[in-house]
């Protein structure tokens, strides 16, 4: 593979038997480096100013720890650390980026057509919680169809556990995780069995505790406001810095890490008026990249803007961005089977919505949105189906919930079973939560380990407040090691399970066969009671149809039918009832049969364009 230069702007980075040291920091008068070398003691060496860096150079090697006194302060990490042993508070840890031996010479990436995202947060996932323990399940995802493992974010943050959206240190992995190694060789591993990865990043805030980059510069503004306070500072002044530290940080796990994208978490509220917005330079930056390492790197962003500017390209004023995480077919779906209409499900609930997300991506285009009591989204028309990240269930829509509940407590088997083959069998790009394969119960909770005893305060009763309808003693507290055990996988074995990831499995098998090189466009309908999504558009290749008043009335029948003009011409038919799939075969074997089908058959003209079955 080709490789590029290892090195960064800033941080410490090896030359022969030393180590260059800089940091940008234009608001301390003087720093001072303290370098721990192995096995010595700490050595203090002042840093000379360069323009608006302190630089130091002095013999170092790999493993050797190192912070920054600035003025008589306490001893801080490097902003740029690749790793932090010993916590957020703690030393930077010099890393050799070049001494990872690779083995995935062979591996150039995956185009968006062939991306089938499976989510994971690396703590919960396992037992052990950690890189080299999550390997021992790439196998497993590859034979279920995954295609692309997306990781929560693994920026450094304080304590032991967190979903990784506290990170404070973007450079730096988190280190109850593992080491840089440790994160290389899971994603080296995933390359030989032929699934890419990409990272969750965080580009609109740092957390609260450990975040030491604005005794180095202007990193925030209060020119702009977020959820979090201060901004990210994108475009006002000191901001060409803090552009670079965060484009540089795209670049950085795509060449020392040979990750394959990136999602770009809540871009929404990313605040940059800068005449092109930081989005747009992080994508040109990263597919300049791409070209010359000569791999396919697709870069993500989580929005619920329903606007193409992020996907359009440059030359017609987005930002070029390969997809973005798109809600409504999830909103549509979860409202109209739960019946939950509170926050953003307020404007949700019609059957008819499933159907215009499953053909033109957005729900809501430009309409009233009840929840913003403001119009929402643009047109569609531009946004090319596969550029929706679709899903039932991610770590946002099942964690942000009170009890963090799952699907498999809240909906009836048949109904998810319907769930999962609109998903699979749509054209988007589907996007699997970890566990909802095999109908994990285990639920997913906010949880968090901060230091400060305030600060723990401060977020056991925030999360209190968030769900003042609630009884307290039904909202688990995110700072009890309890919720974070609760929330780890059971890779439950039970005959049930094993039925439904075998459900899962022949669907991507379906997709594989049927929809990934295929159109990927839909038609999709509500009428009658019956939803039928047919895939592509035109000269169909594969039709789903579902009886949803039957199913809401606790009865369910859905046929699933691929190479076909007509229900009648399809190569085969899979006939599910209330869950389980009863009968399959061809519409001729099946209507002598004198079962489900044949019933259904009489009821309807099967000769015809595909209609409403039952």
């Amino acid at each position: 593979m080709t490789t590029a230069n290892q090195t960064l702007s800033y941080g410490a980075t090896r030359r022969g038997e030393e180590a260059e040291f800089r940091v940008w920091a234009p608001i301390p008068n003087e720093i001072t480096l303290r370098l721990t070398r192995v096995g010595a003691e700490p050595q203090d060496i002042p840093m000379r100013r360069d323009g608006e860096d302190f630089v130091a150079v002095a013999t170092a090697a790999a493993g050797d720890r190192y912070a920054y006194v600035l003025g008589d302060s306490l001893p801080i990490p490097d902003p740029v650390s690749r790793f932090l042993p010993e916590g957020v508070h703690g030393p930077s840890e010099i890393v050799d980026p070049a001494a990872f031996h690779w083995n995935d010479d062979g591996w150039r990436g995956l185009a968006l057509r062939d991306y089938v995202i499976y989510e994971l947060h690396i703590g919960s996932f396992t037992p052990e919680g950690t890189f080299d323990a999550a390997i021992a399940k790439l196998e497993y995802l590859k034979q279920l169809g995954i295609t692309v493992v997306e990781v929560m974010p693994v920026s450094a943050f304080p304590g032991v556990r967190d979903w990784g959206y506290d990170g404070v240190s973007p450079y730096a992995v988190q280190a109850g995780y593992g080491d840089p190694d440790g994160f290389k060789r899971f994603i080296d591993a995933a390359h030989r069995h032929g699934l890419a990865v990409i990272l969750d990043v965080v580009y609109n805030h740092l957390g609260p505790e450990g975040n030491y980059l604005r005794k180095f510069g202007p990193y925030f503004t209060a020119h702009h406001t977020t959820p979090w306070g201060e901004a990210v500072n994108y475009d006002t002044a000191g901001c060409e810095h803090v552009r670079r530290y965060v484009v540089e940080n795209a670049l950085y796990w795509i060449r020392e890490y040979r990750l394959d994208g990136l999602r770009l978490d809540a871009v929404q509220t990313i605040k940059d008026d800068s005449p092109k917005h930081i989005l747009a330079e992080i994508q040109e930056r990263v597919q300049a990249l791409a070209r010359e390492l000569g791999r396919t790197v697709n870069v993500i962003a989580e929005t619920d803007e329903n606007d193409s500017r992020y996907t359009r390209a440059p030359e017609d004023g987005g930002y070029g961005l390969n997809a973005v995480w798109s809600d409504d077919f999830h909103h549509a779906v979860h409202a109209y089977f739960t019946g939950e209409r509170q926050g953003y499900y307020q404007g949700f609930g019609e059957a008819e919505q499933i159907a215009r997300a499953l053909r033109e991506g957005y729900v809501f285009q430009g309409q009233h949105y009840l929840f913003w009591n403001a119009p929402r989204g643009t047109s569609a028309k531009d946004v090319p189906l596969p550029a929706n990240v679709i899903s039932l269930q991610n770590h946002d829509q099942v964690g942000n919930r009170a009890k963090g509940e799952r699907l498999s407590a809240l909906l009836p088997r048949g109904a998810r079973k319907l769930a999962a083959t609109l998903l699979l069998l749509a054209p988007h790009t589907p996007l699997l939560f970890m566990g909802e394969e095999y109908d994990e119960k285990a639920p997913f909770q906010f949880f968090a380990d901060f230091e400060d005893p305030e600060l723990r305060k401060a977020v056991s009763q925030g999360r209190r407040s968030e769900f003042k309808d609630f009884d307290f003693r039904e909202v688990p507290d995110p700072e009890d090691p309890e919720t974070f055990r609760r929330s780890k996988l059971t890779w439950a074995t039970a005959p049930e399970n094993r039925e439904m990831v075998e459900w899962y499995r022949r669907l991507l098998q379906l997709r594989k066969e049927h929809v990934t090189d295929g159109e990927r466009t839909a038609d999709a309908q509500y009428a009658g009671g019956v939803l039928t999504m047919q895939v592509p558009a035109t000269n169909p290749k594969i039709m789903v149809q579902a009886a949803l008043e039957r199913l809401m009335a606790g009865r369910m029948t859905i046929l699933i039918a691929h190479r076909l003009s007509t229900v009648k011409s399809a190569d085969r038919i899979y006939v599910i009832a209330d869950g389980r799939v009863v009968e399959t075969g061809t519409h001729a074997g099946l209507a002598r049969s004198g079962g489900l089908y044949a019933r259904l058959a009489k009821q309807q003209d099967l000769d015809s364009a595909p209609e409403a079955a039952e």
